[in-house]
């Protein structure tokens, strides 16, 4: 018998190799399992965000990418903690987020008027919104996953710190958000103690175009009164996003021993200041006056972003001046 040559041996056993692993792969598709590395969104961890926007969780890449914010506290946040941003509205950036109206970052247009089609060029991982975006919700969705941080005023505090605790999450950032958000209970808790010693009446308001509007507890801005602890100079004022419009009689009537006052105008760049309108001749008849208690606060904190980490800090630093 002839011998078989050892060249078609071995060309023989290749060819039974590659048929079985052929059918290994066969069986393995058949099985619903893939030899080949998984995709990424299959893989990721997931945080899970339930907001008021959304009937169902929103599903948010953990430590994701690429990041957009239309909310200039949770930008502050994220600043503070050293989270990287990919896009923002840079119409009107607050002074003290300066850094970011530069073209590293995509301008998305502004608060009110957002840019879509940059938008959605951008492809970002998550968005952040809050108050002002509140009715585009379901635009901003449709590009990428979108939570929800706005404030709710009348629970101030809570709500702060679940924004904060929520970016310490999604980014990883949990320790750090917890020493801030200790150092700033230390320092609320002191300054509240103060203020409610002092028995000092307060009221505050919103000056814009010479114009002025008051904010008293669980308003927009009654964090002076509910957290840090000053007495309301009038208990009754309607609560609204936009304050209670009230004359420069009404403040001379409500004589207040501190008058804080939100500049508008200065936060967006009017141009204008408030204490021109302020301290006419019957303002300068109150308490608050006379004894060099008129605190004008950062309208850029107060009005453009507040309710970050950072600017918390500070808001709570401006109203220690009041007393």
């Amino acid at each position: 018998m002839k011998k078989i040559p050892m060249m078609l041996l071995l060309a023989a056993l290749m060819i039974v190799l590659a048929a079985c692993g052929a059918k290994d792969n066969d069986k393995a598709k058949d099985e619903g399992t893939n030899s080949s590395t998984p995709d990424a969104s299959e893989t990721a961890e997931m945080v899970s965000v339930k907001h008021e926007l959304s009937e169902t969780p929103v599903e948010v890449p953990k430590n994701p990418e690429k990041v957009v914010v239309f909310d200039f506290g949770t930008l502050d946040t994220l600043d503070e903690l050293g989270v990287e941003v990919a896009g923002l509205p840079r119409a009107t950036v607050p002074g003290y987020l300066s850094k970011y109206d530069d073209d590293k970052y995509e301008n998305l247009g502004s608060l009110k008027e957002p840019d879509f089609e940059a938008l959605n060029a951008l492809k970002p991982d998550v968005i952040f919104i809050s108050g002002r975006q509140s009715e585009m919700y379901e635009e901003f969705s449709k590009i990428a996953p979108t939570v929800y941080v706005g404030l709710d005023t009348a629970h101030y505090m809570d709500s702060f710190k679940h924004n904060a605790e929520l970016m310490g999450e999604i980014f990883g950032k949990e320790d750090e958000v917890k020493a801030e958000l200790e150092e700033i209970d230390a320092k609320i808790a002191e300054i509240n103690e103060k203020a409610t010693d002092s028995g000092s009446k307060a009221l505050v308001v919103l000056a814009t175009e010479g114009k002025v509007s008051a904010y008293g507890p669980n308003s927009r801005f009654g964090l002076v009164h509910d957290v840090l602890g000053f007495t309301p100079a009038d208990e009754k004022i309607e609560v609204s996003t936009h304050g209670q419009n009230i004359s420069f009689e009404y403040i001379l009537e409500k004589n207040p021993d501190v008058l804080f006052v939100i500049d508008r105008d200065a936060a967006i760049g009017n141009g204008a200041t408030a204490q021109g309108t302020i301290e006419n001749d019957l303002v300068k008849k109150t308490e608050a006056f006379k004894n060099g208690k008129i605190v004008y606060l950062n309208g850029e904190y107060w009005y453009l972003s507040g309710g970050g980490l950072l600017s918390m800090k500070e808001m709570i630093e401006e109203v220690e001046d009041g007393l």
